[in-house]
């Protein structure tokens, strides 16, 4: 397909060959009492070609991976604090190397009367969010990080969609620092006034 980009293993071993022999070490021993000892030869290393599939595969592994260290240092800040594992991954269509993890969701009251549900996730680029046509806008991949937590509506998780009423994109939070990503997932999560002032201090 022209235009498709392909991608190749890194980092893949490379063969060894062993020189032939030459049949006469004893006779060289006996000449000079050294015992010659061939070098290995590095065989020229040859790409293999990854599927689209494939990469995908690796980079939701990865993607998860994050996604699972994540949560882990979340639920580990205060023993008051439990969101809950909710962890599935998504690449870009085309771009099966780029792609996005959700971590976890819940609901958050902003004020006595006002309550969001929202859902927390890791990408392994950088972007703008939450237009109405396309989600992800302007991206970039140099950038190897971006968390960002965005308002839902129904039931949390894979079926979950967009709430644009709580604000036009959605987006509660967007930044590339996992510290203050970390900040402002346990801001969202915290129960009570007084962990959101330990929180603060961060």
């Amino acid at each position: 397909m022209p235009g498709q980009l392909r991608y190749y293993e890194v980092n893949r071993p490379r063969p060894l060959m062993m020189p032939p022999s030459s049949g006469n070490a004893h006779t060289e021993f006996l000449r000079t009492g050294r015992i010659p000892r061939s070098r290995p030869v590095w065989v020229p290393d040859e790409r293999r070609y990854l599927t689209h599939d494939e990469v995908a595969e690796k980079t939701g592994k990865k993607l998860e991976t994050a996604g699972e260290t994540t949560h882990k240092r979340l639920n580990s800040f205060h023993r008051s604090i439990h969101l809950p594992k909710i962890i599935f991954h998504r690449t870009l269509e085309g771009s099966p190397h780029l792609g996005y993890c959700h971590v976890t969701a819940a609901r958050t009251f902003f004020s006595q009367d006002a309550m969001v549900s929202w859902s927390f996730y890791i990408a392994n680029f950088s972007s703008e969010i939450g237009g109405d046509e396309v989600f992800f806008a302007r991206i970039n991949p140099r950038n190897s990080r971006m968390y960002f937590a965005v308002a839902v509506e129904g039931e949390a998780g894979e079926q979950a969609r967009i709430d644009r009423t709580w604000r036009k994109n959605g987006l509660l939070f967007q930044t590339n620092s996992p510290r203050e990503a970390m900040r402002n997932v346990l801001m969202l999560g915290a129960p009570s006034a007084a962990v959101r002032e330990i929180i603060k201090r961060l």
